[in-house]
């Protein structure tokens, strides 16, 4: 099995409603995003996916977020934009733009601060399947 990653960031705004703490308040963080990529097979000249590849879709899925208002934007409109559910959101987005019969996103780390971050993966035994638009 061969695994990719590519690192990121951005820059954003949020608060955590019902948090009990200075994060209730409206604060910043330069967030780094670590993206992975999973599969068995290499195309014909020995790369699992094109970094580059990789790298434009996740810029353009994190220019969403970049310099906003995390809790202003719908896919937060239930939760928090705790890191958690930031790494939950951006493996379902990119799982939906990356995946394809040889390889998948197997998981996103999302740091808010150098030293904490958290990992999002679904079940690593379920085979690579092709994302919802049937790439």
């Amino acid at each position: 099995m061969f695994e990719i990653s590519v690192k990121s960031r951005f820059s954003a705004a949020h608060r955590l409603t019902g948090y009990k703490g200075a994060c209730s308040r409206l604060h910043g963080h330069n967030w780094e995003v670590t993206v992975r990529i999973m599969g068995r097979e290499l195309d014909r000249i020995g790369i699992l996916v094109d970094f580059k590849k990789v790298r434009k879709t996740v810029d353009r899925v994190l220019s969403v977020l970049d310099h906003g208002e995390l809790n202003k934007l719908p896919v937060f409109a239930k939760g928090n934009p705790t890191s958690e559910n930031i790494a939950r959101c951006l493996y379902e987005k990119l799982s939906d733009s990356l995946n394809c019969a040889r390889y998948k996103v197997s998981g996103v780390v999302v740091s808010e601060t150098p030293g904490s971050f958290v990992s999002y993966c679904e079940d690593k035994d379920q085979p690579i399947q092709k994302n919802r638009a049937g790439r």
